[in-house]
């Protein structure tokens, strides 16, 4: 009698470890990008912690409150990561079909901005527009939507891009289009951006390079002409050039931001001991953040921070591969286009605070204080995110059990059953 108890007990246990269940298991945690994630998590822990120190004596001095841009940042943080979480949730295949739709949507804004009453002016710019107590800077988010066009049109036209002038040139005129509304703003620098990064994309589709080295000659020369026909765009060449020749005016930006760069040294002269942030250097919490970071962590912060954004860079094109290698050449391309933005655009911004290249008014991405860059580049690593998931093991949110695998539980769970009935008839007749 105990041994059928105990018998019976061991078949109960082996009945649910062989049982399988015919539901949906969910997967959502199985190909999830950590590395992207704490990539991504380090530079914003960082950038939090420097928007803090760099804007205490600004926010003290113009609010009342020290933190104020500090919170305002955090909330633009959370914003970001809640975006990026639900594209995460959206399937590549609809932002594939929704290219077109994306164009004409960069378009109505960078009309839109331009439009009196409409567009927000700040230090002679109109690049934003009020929306209640966030102001959307247009051109971030038509840096994006302008990336899942060109990556669909990629797809979709990638044969006569590659073999002719003509359908190489048909997205460029669509792109330059918009570029020219934005230099009306004006915002040259994310008219650079955008080029050059959709440039990158199609040399990389494999675009013949007569047809690159000529579009990218006429994009250089149509910027040499927009420098020298502007005259503000030329004070700041020359203020780059030798910063030195007027510290007190066209050069003061610049030789304050070398000054406190030159200051960090090694180590840094600590977190929160800036010298420069106090009134000296003008917006050292969004354009020139950096510039303070190097002051106050010295060359080791200087090298982590570039360390991060290459080790970035280089995640967004591993993650480009893998989709070129599952097949979809969507994915690889918008991948591709994320993170030569996100490159192009780091690069730029240390290249401005180090005096290698004029100033152009980029923020540092998911560092710089900015509501609209923050949210925009935390919805293009979703995007990453939703790539490298699609590409992986796990290829949708839930992954059916096959109906074969469950016949064959099913026949594997009748085995075993029949097994146990027959050893519990000999230990039966045992006892």
């Amino acid at each position: 009698m105990n041994v059928d108890m105990l018998f019976k007990k061991k078949q109960k246990t082996l009945k649910h470890g062989v049982m399988k269940p015919d539901y949906e298991k969910p997967v959502i945690l199985e190909g999830i990008d950590g590395v992207l994630i704490l990539l991504v998590v380090s530079l914003l822990a960082i950038g939090l912690v420097m928007v803090a120190s760099a804007s205490i004596t600004i926010a003290d001095s113009k609010t009342s409150t020290p933190l104020f841009y500090f919170y305002r940042q955090l909330i633009s943080s959370g914003l970001g990561v809640l975006l990026a979480i639900m594209i995460f949730k959206i399937r590549l295949v609809y932002w594939e079909k929704s290219g077109m739709i994306l164009l004409a949507v960069s378009f109505a804004l960078v009309i839109m901005v331009l439009i009196p009453g409409v567009g927000k002016t700040v230090n002679g710019s109109t690049r934003w527009i009020p929306i209640g107590l966030l102001n959307l800077q247009v051109s971030e988010i038509v840096k994006l939507f302008l990336m899942i066009y060109v990556a669909g049109y990629l797809v979709r036209h990638g044969e006569q891009v590659r073999s002719s002038l003509w359908g190489f040139l048909k997205p460029m005129l669509m792109i330059g289009l918009v570029c020219m509304f934005l230099l009306l703003e004006p915002d040259f620098g994310a008219s650079v951006v955008i080029i050059m990064t959709v440039l990158g994309m199609t040399f990389l589709a494999g675009v013949r390079f007569i047809q690159f080295a000529t579009v990218l000659t006429l994009f250089s020369a149509a910027a040499t002409l927009l420098v020298i026909t502007s005259h503000y765009r030329l004070q700041r060449l020359t203020a780059f050039i030798n910063p030195w020749a007027d510290p007190f005016d066209s050069g003061f930006q610049l030789t304050q931001s070398l000054i406190a760069i030159g200051s960090g040294g090694w180590n840094g002269v600590g977190l929160g001991g800036s010298v420069q942030k106090l009134f000296y250097l003008p917006e050292a919490h969004t354009d020139f953040l950096f510039a303070v970071m190097a002051e106050e962590l010295g060359l080791i912060g200087v090298v982590v921070v570039i360390g991060l954004y290459t080790a970035l860079v280089f995640r967004a094109f591993m993650i480009a591969r893998k989709a070129e290698s599952c097949g979809n050449q969507f994915a690889s391309y918008l991948s591709y286009g994320i993170g030569i933005w996100l490159g192009i655009q780091a690069f730029i911004n240390i290249g401005v605070n180090m005096g290698l290249l004029p100033t152009k008014g980029l923020t540092l991405p998911l560092m710089s204080y900015g509501g609209s860059s923050l949210i925009v580049v935390s919805a293009s690593v979703g995007l990453l995110l939703r790539i490298a998931y699609e590409c992986s093991n796990g290829q949708a949110m839930t992954k059916k059990v096959s109906t074969a695998k469950r016949r064959k539980s099913r026949a594997k769970t009748k085995t075993k059953k029949r097994k146990n009935k027959d050893m519990r008839d000999l230990i039966q007749e045992a006892a």
